[in-house]
């Protein structure tokens, strides 16, 4: 799976991995450096999605402020 096709719970989540194995401190120089591009490159990715959602929430707000009111569609049960 490409990082673009990343959750962003699962970007987090790899993103909080990466983290946790560089303050272990006991990593090799060289993965270190991996570790630390992995990361920004999660940390990016983490940052467009955010900043997707909230051009998504601008939508939902009506130009007066109020909330526009949307209806989850459930399911027809047969």
């Amino acid at each position: 799976m490409s990082d673009e096709q990343l959750t962003f719970e699962e970007a987090m989540q790899n993103l909080e991995n990466i983290v946790a194995k560089l303050e272990e401190g006991d990593v090799p120089l060289e993965k270190a450096i991996d570790y630390f591009q992995e990361g920004m490159k999660l940390s990016k990715l983490c940052h467009d999605k955010l900043q997707h959602v909230e051009k998504q929430m601008d939508f939902i707000l009506r130009e007066d402020g109020q909330i526009a009111p949307f209806e989850l569609q459930e399911e027809e049960k047969s």
